[in-house]
Parts: structure tokens; sequence; C-alpha cells
């Protein structure tokens, strides 16, 4: 019962705003505190803090954390996202809903090459919401394709969510089948998650290409085509060969590097990092000022995304010494419908701590605890992970707390509704629960992969 009390005074700390990381470590420790004088807590669980510190010090996965960072924010302050939605929308802008296309299949060109969903919705938000408002576009239409195609970076690889999401599912597999008497337990990289996350990924892109043809086709005065003075550009061909080639060259070297075996996920991430300052400094968008701001933002992103993970690590100790995972146990084995019945409720709870919750904080609270759990009950861990990443997808859009409609709200225009938002992004929800549901019904679509390039 302390361990949901525990659990429930955190979410009311973070709610009344303060800092996600403080208020981990310092609600577990008080509770702790207390929890010894009361006789309900050993204080020696605390004795594993600075191992686990240690652990997260040397752990050579998370070292691509702040590469990755580095390599988005490099691309995104490379004017990568202007020339692509440029480029795009002379391609298909004289198809009716040709700058929605634009936008969706730029979103996952800059998923796979920046993997951040705040600087994805805001670049977009402000280079291409302007236009499709100047053209005709539905305001809720152009919205929620714009917020829907930022959120890509979740579930596209390579995604600092799916980096995180591999060595806590790593570390939760290894836990759950030592729990099963398995004393050789099966690794699961990062590398597996990338893979198993493309298939679903491309499929999501799918879903809303076709979403957007519809839309055109049956409210064509939501997604009108481009006037016929600006379809012509003598020199498209050679644009998108100039435009599309350098960052689908990065990708692939990230990418197969990884896939490949040749590179590990810190290697591949160091390509990456490198590759992007080429490919500013070729396009003369590199200068000492730019790569001192590029450094201090990565700092900044690197040093939140560690002190949440060493919050975490502080409460899940604590929230273990608790008997919390044992209480979890009891709870989601007692459930009915065993397996899919725990299943269905932690996806439920996710999806709700997603409304009030960043997805770092869930990776680094909620899976630890609910992960080895699950997967003791014998459920694929490329699966889970990829079922997880979806899920806090569609968080991102989910009114009134998603983090896209806020990024996006921030750089709209005032004569813009926040409405016109919510209902934008409403169908995009609704395609993503049933992505969930496709791949619940077949796992194969994140499993498959996986086995066919590693299993051979």
């Amino acid at each position: 019962m302390t361990a949901f009390l525990l659990l429930v005074a955190v979410c009311v700390v973070l709610m009344a705003g303060y800092p996600v990381a403080l208020s981990l470590a310092g609600t577990a420790l008080g509770f702790a505190f207390f929890g010894e004088l009361l006789g309900a807590f050993d204080i020696s669980f605390l004795q594993a803090i600075p191992n686990r510190l240690y652990g997260i010090m040397t752990n050579e996965t998370l070292v691509a954390v702040p590469l990755f960072v580095f390599m988005g924010v490099t691309l995104e302050r490379s004017k990568v996202a202007e020339n692509l939605l440029d480029t795009m929308a002379s391609l298909f802008g004289p198809l009716r809903g040709g700058l929605g296309f634009s936008v969706v299949l730029v979103g996952m060109l800059l998923a796979a090459s920046t993997g951040i969903v705040g600087a994805t919705v805001v670049t977009m938000g402000l280079l291409s919401l302007p236009t499709m408002l100047a053209r005709g576009y539905a305001p809720s239409l152009a919205a929620g394709t714009i917020c829907a195609s930022g959120t890509l970076g979740q579930i596209i690889p390579p995604s600092i969510i799916l980096v995180l999401l591999g060595d806590v599912i790593s570390a939760a597999y290894q836990q759950a089948q030592l729990s099963m008497g398995v004393y050789s337990p099966e690794p699961v990289s990062v590398g597996d998650l990338f893979l198993g996350a493309m298939i679903p990924g491309l499929l999501l892109v799918l879903l809303y290409v076709l979403y957007l043809i519809g839309a055109a086709l049956l409210k064509p005065d939501w997604m009108p085509g481009m006037a016929a003075e600006v379809r012509h550009d003598g020199h498209l061909a050679l644009r998108i060969v100039k435009v599309l080639l350098p960052p689908l060259v990065l990708i692939v070297a990230v990418l197969g590097s990884i896939i490949a075996g040749v590179a590990t996920p810190t290697e591949a991430a160091s390509v990456g990092a490198v590759g992007a300052l080429l490919l500013a400094a070729g396009q003369r968008r590199l200068n000492l000022q730019r790569l001192r701001e590029v450094m201090r933002v990565t700092t900044q992103v690197t040093s939140m995304v560690f002190l949440i993970l060493i919050g975490a690590s502080v409460f899940s100790l604590v929230f273990r010494g608790f008997g919390g995972d044992d209480t979890v146990r009891e709870l989601l084995t007692g459930l009915p419908g065993g397996v899919v019945g725990a299943m269905l409720a932690v996806m439920a709870v996710m999806f709700v701590l997603g409304f009030v919750l960043d997805f770092i904080e869930i990776t680094f609270v909620v899976v630890p605890i609910v992960g080895p759990v699950l997967l003791a009950m014998g459920l694929n861990p490329v699966w889970l992970g990829v079922m997880i990443a979806i899920n806090l997808q569609t968080s991102f859009l989910t009114p009134p707390f998603g983090f896209a409609l806020f990024y996006l709200r921030g750089v709209a225009p005032a004569e813009l509704p926040t409405l016109e938002i919510y209902k934008g992004v409403a169908p995009y929800i609704v395609i993503q629960l049933l992505m969930l549901g496709m791949l619940a019904l077949w796992p194969q679509l994140a499993t498959w992969l996986p086995k066919a390039v590693y299993q051979g």
C-alpha cells in the first residue's frame, strides 16, 4: 500500500509543477526516511544508489543519447527541414492535398534524421502552417497533420525514445528471465527495437497518407491544390536529388551500420553526429556561433535526460524497498483475462499518464516496474517495446495536455483557435489507436524483421 502512496505522491508533486528529476528522488527519499522511522522500510536499500549511478555512468548504450541529440539539433539548426519542405511542396503542390502529403513525408524524413519531436513540430509549424492556411487548407486539418507528422520521431528509428526503451526493456527482460530461473538471459538490443519499429512506423505513415487522400476525395475544399503559376520548376529533379540525397545517405549510414552489425548504436550515433556536422558545413549553415548553440542545446537536453534517469533510479529502488514490485506483480497477474488483461491495463495507464508526464519519465519510472512482470508472462520484449513507443506517441497528441499540441500552439498564429488544433488531431489519434490494435492482433509486424535480419 505504501508503494502506491509513493506513486500517487510523485504524481501530485509533478502536477504541482516541481522539476521532474528532483520530484522523483526527493519524494522517494522522503518516503524512505519516514518509512525507516516507522519500521516499514529497510534503509540499507539506499546503499545500492552508488552502484546504480555507476551503472548509468558506464552504460555504453546511453552514450548514444547525447550523440543522437547532437545529430538532431545540428540538422534542425542547418535548415534541412526548410529545404525538404520547399522541395516536397514543389513536387506535390499541384496535387489536391499535396502540401499535406509533403508535411507527412518530411515529418517521416525528419523523424529518421533527428528523432526530436519538439523540434520537428515547431519547425514544421513555423514553415508549413502559414503556407497551408494561405493556400486555403482547413485549419484543423493543417494543424492536425503537422502535430501528427511531428510525433513520428517517437517511433521511426533512430529515435531517442527507442534508445532509452531499448536499455530499459533489456534490463527488464533480463530481470524477468532470472525470475523464471533462466540464468543465461537472451539479450535485447537497441538494434532489435529499431528493426521492430521499422514496419509499424512506415505503416503509420501510410495510414496518415491514406487519411489525407480520403479527406481530399471527400472534402476537396479542405485541401486545394497549389496555383498553376507555382507548379513549374525546371530544376525540380536536380533540387530533389540535392535536398533528399544527403539526409537519406545519413539515415542509411546510421541505421544500416546498426542493422548490419557493423556498429553499435553508440558508434552509429557518432557517425550520425559527424555526418550532421558535414551536412551542415556543406550547406554553409555552420559557423562558430551556431555550433556553440548546438552544443548548448545538446548539453541541456542530455543533462535533463540523465538527471531524470538518476531520479527515476532512486525512485524505483525505494518503490522496490516498499514491496511495490511484488504488489504490481500480484495486481497484474490477478487481473481477469490473464496476460491480455494485464497488457490492456498497462497500456491504459501509460496512455493516461501521457497526459501529464513526459515520455522520458514514463520510460524510466513505469516501464521498470511493469516490464519485468509482463515479460515474465511470456510477452516478446521487442513487441512490448514497440507497443509502448506507439502508445507514448499517441499521448503526445491527446488533448488537452498532449505535448505536440503545446509545441504547435506556441508557434501557431493567434487567429488559429486551440479547438481547431484539438479537432485536427482527433483523426490521427484514431489512426494511432488503430495501429496499436493492428500490432496487438499481428505481433509479427514488430517481431518479423528482427528475426529475419538477425536469425536469417
